[in-house]
C-alpha cells in the first residue's frame, strides 16, 4: 500500500494540485497500525516535497523561460524602438537639412535675380544715356550739316552770281566790240578806204 500511494500522488501532481495534508492524529491505535501509518506518512510526506520541487522547478523553468522570452521581447522591442527612434531622428535631421538647403538655394536664387535685375536696369539706364548723347551729337551734326549746306549753297550762289556778272561783262564787251566793228566798217565804207589790218592778214 505504501508503494501504491506514492504513485497516485505522482500521477496527481502533474495537474498541479497541492498534496493532501497529513491526517490528524485523533485516536491512538495499536503499535502495528501506528508503525504502518508512520511509514505511510513518511512515504506520503517524503514524496510530495519531491513532486513540489519538481513542480517548483518546472514553474521556475517556465518562469525563467517566460522571463527570458519577455527579456528577449523587451530587448527586441527596445532594439526595434531604438532603431525606429534612430530612423526618426535621421529622417528629421535629413528633412531639416533639406529644408535648410532649399532655403539657401531660394536665397541664392533671389540674390542672383536681384543682382541680375539691378544689372539690367543699370544697362538700360546707361544705354538710354548713351543713346541720348548720340542723339544730341546727331542733332549737332545735323545742325552743323545744315549750316554747312547753307554755307555751300551760299558759296554756290556767290559763284553763280560772279559767273553771271562775268558773263554779263563778256556779253557787254562783245556788244561793244560788235558796235565798234560796225562803226569802223561804216566809216570805211563812207571814206572808201580799206582797213589796213585786213591787208596785213592777207599779205602776211
Amino acid at each position: 500500500m505504501a508503494e501504491e500511494e506514492p504513485k497516485k500522488v505522482e500521477t496527481e501532481t502533474p495537474s498541479e494540485t497541492p498534496p493532501p495534508p497529513p491526517p490528524p492524529l485523533a485516536e491512538p491505535e495499536p503499535e502495528v497500525k501506528a508503525q504502518k501509518d508512520v511509514a505511510e506518512e513518511k512515504t506520503v510526506i517524503s514524496t510530495p516535497p519531491l513532486v513540489e520541487e519538481k513542480v517548483e522547478e518546472s514553474k521556475a523553468v517556465a518562469v525563467v523561460e517566460k522571463a527570458s522570452e519577455s527579456a528577449e521581447e523587451k530587448t527586441e522591442g527596445s532594439v526595434n524602438r531604438d532603431a525606429v527612434l534612430a530612423r526618426v531622428v535621421t529622417e528629421k535631421r535629413i528633412s531639416l537639412i533639406k529644408a535648410w538647403e532649399e532655403s539657401e538655394k531660394s536665397k541664392a536664387e533671389n540674390k542672383a535675380h536681384k543682382k541680375i535685375s539691378s544689372i539690367a536696369s543699370w544697362e538700360n539706364s546707361k544705354k538710354a544715356s548713351v543713346e541720348a548723347e548720340l542723339k544730341k551729337i546727331e542733332e549737332k551734326l545735323e545742325k552743323k550739316k545744315a549750316e554747312y549746306v547753307e554755307k555751300m549753297k551760299n558759296k554756290i550762289a556767290v559763284i553763280h552770281k560772279e559767273a553771271e556778272e562775268k558773263k554779263a561783262i563778256v556779253e557787254a564787251k562783245r556788244g561793244e566790240d560788235l558796235l565798234k566793228a560796225e562803226e569802223i566798217a561804216a566809216k570805211y565804207r563812207a571814206t572808201g578806204t580799206t582797213p589796213k589790218k585786213l591787208f596785213k592778214m592777207f599779205l602776211g
